[in-house]
């Protein structure tokens, strides 16, 4: 079969493969697989169309289609079933002894005996075989330069046997004779020959049907535009041609990922690849060669390895920034002050630093129902050390809780200090006094350092615990434009160690940058194109050392390395200190004395509602508290006489700013009405004693 350029159907071509001979390529010529139709095996789906070129590397036989003679029924069995089949006798007659022996199993020890029966007379040396006489196969027998016998049992007339060896190459019509021989679908398999021939079952409920066995294999293939290898049955209805020869020197594409790219072997690069895909967005990274990873561009791929790194974030400017700076980055950088927010944060901070020391910068009230201490602005705090102290939870009299906090201790300077006195008592001008913070007090700290050194990047990651406030104060002079130079403060947030692939563009190859695999999402596929640079002189490579990248980037960081990262405490449960105050000592004596717009409220209230129809009078207003201080003087009444009008007068005992005057209320008499009204002259006495009483309020 292998060389010929005729089209077979794929079950006919594969089942008559050698799997000496592969790999073998193979051109679909007919039968479509259209998307909704794919054939999916074990997770795997193919799509075979009119074409389409198949690189079969490899042919496992899976499973038997048994197709029933007599109704064309089909039905698939694994080749593992454990059922046996019973060989069903051909009606055509073998023409030697030999092709008989061929159609047997190739396990043909296990198989034997076999009987079968010749249609003329034979004659071996001095013993005649009659004709139809029954003869039962025992074995195969091969001697070193003489002709292959096989040896046979004859079984004669009244009980007498005898053993006979027939030459291969006997010459006759011989016939197969029903046997209980039995095989399993694997035996079938095996032989070339017994595939073609039918079977029954050898059990008594299904031995009537007869069955022709087709072998079903799982091809293994490559594919164009296939990451993996593709697996697909053989029984699929596609016709196919044998194309190995015309297609010697062809090239399968296969797509790489990243993550696959750094599993290749160090003999793989360098190499020039074709962007399939390009990077998904939105982009992770802001930087020159990024929007140049489209689909169809090349790379070349110079080495692949793991870079030590450093994500870093601007301070200080409107637009925050952040940058991944490798370890290699030339510059130097002076540290700069840490600040704080809050407790936690500093116990965070003094856990990396013994001896860690800060500056209030925000005044901290105090708190004594929580056990928080008042802090001023400049105090110097020195952490001493961590410890589970109890604290009033939340102004609760006599309730405690234990809780985490910081000792810490508080330098005060002393006021008397002169300028003038000696050292030795300079040493003595600070107060020093224990304070305990609690992790969830809130309040505001400022680092103090002493250290004015330059440190390279590696150097501040292998002495100092991340994160670390930084300035540069020297540039990479290796950088064209180094853009970390001009921030005010650098926050370096976190290392990582990534792997990273150096790549270019062959127009420029020794402009290099480095690819980190994981941030990334993009396939490639291997050329043969040449490298861009002559035979054994690869460029110098200049490889960038800073990538600024986007916020998205930052926030996927902080998601991978603060997962594990305990959340701040909560303060302790309980009344929150606000809703409860202590009273102060004036106010244990005096009470508060009362609102005077209050008062002016009360009494404009009272006057608007008083009217001559009104039959429900206002309850007195309550009796004032007792009070230390004088009443207010009480003006002078004027003489009613002069009153000539029905209206009633504003209350003019009350003292109150132009602007909040009370208006004028108008009471006209209805002299008409039938209602007993009071009089005019008792309606002024009640309002005068009520206003009395309200100025005193």
């Amino acid at each position: 079969m292998a060389g010929t350029a005729s089209v077979l159907s794929l079950q006919q071509f594969v089942a008559s493969l050698d799997k000496t001979c592969l790999p073998k390529v193979l051109q679909v010529c007919s039968g479509v697989y259209f998307q909704g139709s794919v054939y999916e095996v074990s997770g795997s789906e193919v799509c075979l169309s009119t074409g389409d070129l198949i690189k079969v590397i490899d042919i496992e036989l899976v499973s038997v289609i048994c197709e029933d003679i007599s109704t064309n029924e089909k039905f698939e069995l694994p080749i593992s079933h454990k059922g046996l089949f019973t060989l069903v006798p051909e009606e055509m007659p073998y023409s030697t002894v030999e092709e008989m022996v061929s159609l047997r199993p190739l396990s043909l020890d296990c198989c034997l005996p076999f009987t079968f029966t010749s249609r003329s007379e034979m004659t071996f040396d001095d013993f005649t075989l009659g004709a139809g006489r029954a003869v039962t196969m025992l074995s195969v027998e091969q001697r070193e330069g003489e002709e292959g016998r096989v040896r046979c049992h004859v079984q004669g007339q009244q009980g007498v046997s005898a053993e006979v060896l027939i030459p291969l190459s006997c010459q006759g019509e011989f016939y197969e004779c029903e046997s209980k021989e039995c095989f399993t679908l694997r035996d079938i398999m095996s032989s070339p020959h017994l595939c073609s021939r039918r079977f029954c079952f050898s059990n008594t409920t299904m031995c009537g049907r007869l069955l022709v066995l087709s072998p079903v294999y799982e091809v293994s293939a490559i594919m164009h535009l296939r990451k993996n290898v593709v697996k697909f049955p053989s029984s699929l209805e596609a016709d196919v041609m044998d194309v190995t020869e015309e297609c010697k020197d062809l090239h399968f594409v296969i797509p790489l990922t990243l993550a696959e790219v750094l599993s290749q072997p160090d003999e793989f690069f360098p190499t020039v690849v074709e962007i399939l895909e390009g990077p998904e967005s939105p982009p992770l990274l802001y930087s020159n060669w990024l929007p140049k990873l489209s689909k169809g561009h090349h790379l070349v791929l110079h080495s692949k390895g793991t870079s030590d790194m450093v994500l870093a974030s601007s301070k200080g400017r409107k637009a925050q920034q952040y940058f991944l700076i490798s370890h290699s980055y030339g510059g130097r950088f002076r540290r700069r002050p840490r600040e704080f927010n809050s407790v936690y944060e500093l116990y965070v901070a003094s856990s990396q630093t013994p001896g860690f020391k800060v500056n209030v910068t925000r005044n901290t009230e105090e708190v004594e129902e929580e056990g928080l201490p008042a802090l001023s602005v400049g105090e110097q705090l020195e952490v001493v050390r961590c410890e589970s102290v109890k604290l009033a939870c939340g102004g609760s009299e006599g309730q405690k809780q234990t809780v985490e906090a910081l000792i810490c201790q508080r330098l005060r300077e002393l006021d008397d200090y002169d300028d003038n006195d000696d050292e030795a008592e300079v040493e003595e001008r600070y107060e020093i006094e224990e304070v305990i913070l609690p992790f969830y007090m809130q309040c505001h700290f400022v680092e103090k350092l002493t250290d004015n050194r330059k440190y390279r990047l590696k150097d501040l990651s292998k002495d100092f615990i991340l994160p670390l406030d930084v300035k540069v104060v020297s540039r990479d002079t290796e950088l064209e434009t180094d853009p970390l130079v001009g921030f005010p403060s650098l926050r370096l947030e976190g290392a990582m160690v990534e792997s990273t692939i150096q790549a270019s563009f062959p127009d420029s190859p020794e402009h290099c940058f480095q690819i980190p695999a994981r941030w990334l999402s993009m396939t490639v596929s291997v050329t043969q194109d040449p490298r861009p640079w002559p035979e054994d002189q690869p460029p110098k490579c200049h490889v960038d050392k800073v990538t600024e990248v986007t916020e998205l980037f930052y926030y996927e960081f902080r998601k991978q390395t603060d997962s594990n990262d305990p959340p701040p405490p909560r303060p302790p449960k309980g009344k929150p200190s606000s809703s409860k105050k202590t009273p102060s000592r004036s106010s244990k004596k005096t009470p508060a004395k009362p609102d005077k717009s209050t008062n002016l409220s009360i009494l404009s209230t009272g006057v608007s509602d008083l009217t001559l129809d009104s039959t429900k009078r206002r309850p007195a207003p309550p009796t004032p508290a007792e009070s230390d201080d004088a009443p207010p003087p009480i003006t002078p009444r004027k003489p009613m006489g002069g009153l000539k009008s029905d209206r009633a007068l504003p209350n003019t005992y009350v003292k109150a700013e132009e602007a909040k005057r009370v208006m004028r209320c108008d009471i006209q008499a209805d002299v008409d009405s039938a209602h007993d009204y009071e009089s005019v002259e008792d309606m002024m006495a009640e309002m005068k004693k009520t206003a009395q009483h309200v100025d005193y309020y």
